[in-house]
């Protein structure tokens, strides 16, 4: 399969379409880390390069951006990304929060608050996090980003005429929220997926899946346990995200099963 390949995803290429960027493909540390000679962090693959995970999906005319990375600013310029009209968080650790204040530019760019929607112990802790973009203070002596704070409780919901279905994940012991959109499914930070959300992941055309290392870890599927559950859940395409430094692209992508690879930084994920 080849890195760049446009995946049709079903119903008309006007009412269904989806497309999704990956902004990020890294896990916390990103890659390549701060102070680390290995293989991967000194290697000269630009696909090697991973900044912390996020993705945006355009829907038609609307663009979500799914979690706010450290680097958001950098991923908006690097590929592009114009308008955002709503932010769909998957949960709260730094690595897909800690860039949000970054969307006051959008708010000036599309001249209007933005809703950003989150399981509630993710929204309480956006809130704490980021206390002065939702206190009123006239004071305040710089611009901040204007956004609306909305909990989810794990239902399907509509956003600008979209169905959006959550998809309830383990991460540790935390729980966390992946995403459905259409017949593609966004799974980043976990090692568990419960049955009735394997039931949600039925019949994708497109996976995206946390597939962090080698190695086990307490709250990441790594690869080979990522592979086990994308075979269970059968997507005809299967992405791996959220990747370390113990990961190279170009030799673990080799390996991997037919309709599976390691995604990348400014992947296009498209349809037709």
């Amino acid at each position: 399969m080849r890195a760049t390949e446009k995946v049709n995803v079903s119903g008309s290429r006007s009412d269904n379409c989806v497309r999704v960027t990956i902004l990020g493909s890294g896990t916390s540390h990103g890659v390549p880390m701060i102070g680390c000679d290995c293989p991967v962090c000194t290697s000269t693959d630009p696909r090697d390069r991973r900044t912390r995970p996020s993705i945006a999906v355009e829907y038609g005319e609307h663009v979500f951006l799914v979690d706010t990375s450290p680097e958001l600013r950098l991923q908006c310029i690097a590929n592009g990304i114009r308008r955002v009209d709503a932010i769909l968080f998957t949960h709260h650790h730094a690595d897909h929060i800690a860039g949000l204040d970054d969307l006051r530019r959008f708010n000036v760019l599309m001249d209007r608050t933005l809703t950003c929607y989150g399981l509630p112990h993710t929204v309480e802790v956006v809130r704490q996090w980021f206390r002065y973009a939702f206190e009123d203070d006239p004071d305040y002596p710089s611009q901040k980003p204007s956004l609306r704070l909305e909990s989810l409780d794990g239902g399907p919901f509509e956003l600008f005429g979209r169905h959006i279905l959550p998809i309830p994940l383990m991460h540790g012991a935390l729980a966390v929220l992946g995403y459905r959109f259409g017949n593609v499914a966004y799974c980043t930070d976990c090692n568990f997926i419960p049955p009735e959300s394997l039931e949600r992941l039925r019949g994708l055309d497109v996976l995206i899946l946390d597939g962090l290392r080698r190695k086990p870890h307490p709250t990441h599927f790594n690869l080979d346990q990522a592979v086990e559950t994308a075979c269970r859940i059968g997507a005809r395409h299967t992405w791996f995200t959220h990747i370390a430094h113990a990961l190279k692209h170009a030799e673990t992508d080799a390996e991997l099963p037919e309709g599976m690879a390691l995604a990348y930084d400014g992947l296009v994920i498209g349809s037709g």
